[in-house]
């Protein structure tokens, strides 16, 4: 998968079924030929919701974006009565853009002479209520709970008598009714006119108005407003790099280089320090907290993952601060394979648990790895995304590409996952410890393999290894999020956000 590894995932002895074959759905905010990037505009987050019907994405800029599905809408009527017949429901999925906000706004925290970026870090959906969405986001060192709601625009729109009844000794009102419509302004003032007198082209007609038409407000238009509900400050000395909703709906925990805080969603001044690693001397630091993530049934149950690759079950009942875990989840090195490189590309950037929540997906640099929460004694499968990079370590290195930090994520049903890569690469394996890699299959022309065409920018960004071979930079994709309920994945590649399915 382009930018996006495939892998599948089957319990079946005879080996895995044949991977799926992606499709090109859509694409929003397609760049042109040699059109320069803004840097405010590069996505950083992407999150579908529990349904599916609604895609969010942050950028650099402090943007919030929502998309939201339109192809299922129109078939809500029949779907069951298609499923009770047997017959296949052949979608194809689309998405419009819904609406969009500013979350984050740049800062300066002046106690620490620092400059706080407005880039979006992650996104994570609450559960909806009342037909409102629900979101947080944060940057470094901000979390907000948004609310975005659809509003109905409420208008005056008949503020006059009603001459129709207006009827005195001599018959219908003369000249001084008129019944074209007037422009009228709240609270009943004519615009540009003093409300110390009635206007002189009002009179009442002989015998006074039996009927008075009284102010009618209408309210046939609708318009989206996002709405910040909280904001959850001060409680992190270091960037944020995680966020996880807890599954008792209340509670998330948010997660930077030290430590872990657990917060109420209804309590933004006050919140729980539950993982801390920072040492009595600074100068002792060996590993920082990378990622980390809330089981998705157990809410006491949560993981986080450390730059030396491993990651760590804690139990919320086991003590106020979880200074031990549960389980250790980590690989051992093989003998005499370690390098200047090894600590930086083993340091894990992603963690994700599958939806019921057996398996735990990580991601480092170079490999992809499925663990069983019930064996910590190796993963029980590991892809690797690309190996071929081994060799230009070096210059990885040197352009700080080395420390890019890859997203990853499951499919619904837990069989398939998928991650984002440096070029274009497809890897399937199945849930028993045997591993293997099999060449990337024929795709179809407009296939995930165009995702890192498009984020090619000139030849400036072009390097050139020992042996004259050039290779792209930039040819990236870091984020990607799968549909909770179909095959159908969203990735983001610089500016631009592809769909696709299969």
């Amino acid at each position: 998968m382009n930018g996006g590894n495939d892998a599948e995932l089957s319990d079946a002895p005879a080996g895995p079924p044949p991977p799926l074959e992606w499709k090109f759905s859509q694409v929003f905010g397609e760049r042109t030929a040699g059109e320069e990037v803004q840097e405010v505009d590069i996505i950083s987050a992407i999150e579908f919701d529990n349904t599916g019907d609604h895609l969010a994405t942050g950028d650099r800029g402090g943007r919030v974006v929502l998309f939201e599905r339109t192809d299922t809408k129109d078939q809500d009527g029949s779907h069951k009565d298609l499923e009770r017949m047997d017959y296949p429901i052949h979608r194809h999925p689309e998405f419009r853009y819904k609406t969009e906000f500013q979350s984050h706004e740049p800062e300066f925290d002046y106690l620490k002479s620092l400059e706080i970026e407005e880039k979006i870090n992650k996104i994570r959906w609450c559960q909806t209520a009342n037909g409102a969405l629900f979101l947080l986001s944060t940057n470094d060192k901000t979390i907000k709970f948004w609310k975005v709601q659809e509003k109905k625009v409420k208008k005056i729109s008949e503020m006059n008598t009603d001459t129709s009844k207006a009827v005195g000794k001599g018959g219908m009102a003369g000249s001084s009714f008129s019944s074209s419509p007037k422009p009228f302004v709240a609270n009943g003032g004519y615009p540009g006119r003093s409300y110390s007198y009635l206007s002189k082209d009002f009179s009442f007609p002989p015998g006074g108005i039996p009927s008075l038409r009284l102010p009618v407000v209408s309210s046939n238009e609708t318009s989206l407003v996002a709405r910040c509900r909280r904001v959850y400050a001060h409680a992190h000395d270091y960037h944020i790099n995680s966020i996880s909703n807890n599954s008792d709906g209340e509670t998330f925990i948010s997660a930077d280089d030290l430590r872990i805080n657990l917060w109420n969603l209804e309590i933004s001044n006050q919140s729980f320090n539950i993982v801390d690693v920072k040492p009595a001397n600074m100068e002792d630091l060996t590993e920082v907290i990378t990622s980390a993530e809330f089981h998705p049934s157990h809410c006491n149950m949560l993981a986080y993952s450390s730059s030396k690759g491993s990651i760590r079950l804690i139990d919320l009942r086991q003590s106020a601060l979880c200074d031990t875990h549960s389980k250790l989840f980590e690989e051992q090195e093989a003998a005499g394979s370690r390098s200047f490189f090894t600590e930086i590309i083993a340091s894990i950037s992603d963690i994700k648990f599958g939806k019921d929540g057996r398996y735990l997906l990580s991601r480092d640099y170079m490999t992809l790895k499925l663990w069983d929460i019930n064996m910590d004694s190796g993963p029980v499968a590991t892809f690797q995304v690309h190996e071929y990079l081994r060799p230009k370590l070096c210059d990885l290195y040197e352009n700080d590409s080395i420390f890019d930090k890859f997203e990853c994520c499951l499919s619904g049903d837990g069989q398939r996952v998928a991650t984002g890569s440096a070029e274009s690469s497809t890897l399937e394996g199945s849930k028993n410890p045997t591993r293997r890699q099999v060449q990337t299959p024929s795709r179809p022309s407009r296939s995930l393999s165009s995702i890192t065409r498009s984020v090619r920018r000139g030849a400036e960004s072009l390097g050139v290894d020992a042996n004259g071979s050039s290779f792209d930079f930039t040819t990236k994709l870091l984020h990607l999020a799968w549909h909770p309920t179909e095959n159908s994945i969203a990735c983001a590649a610089a500016n631009s956000l592809y769909m696709y399915y299969a």
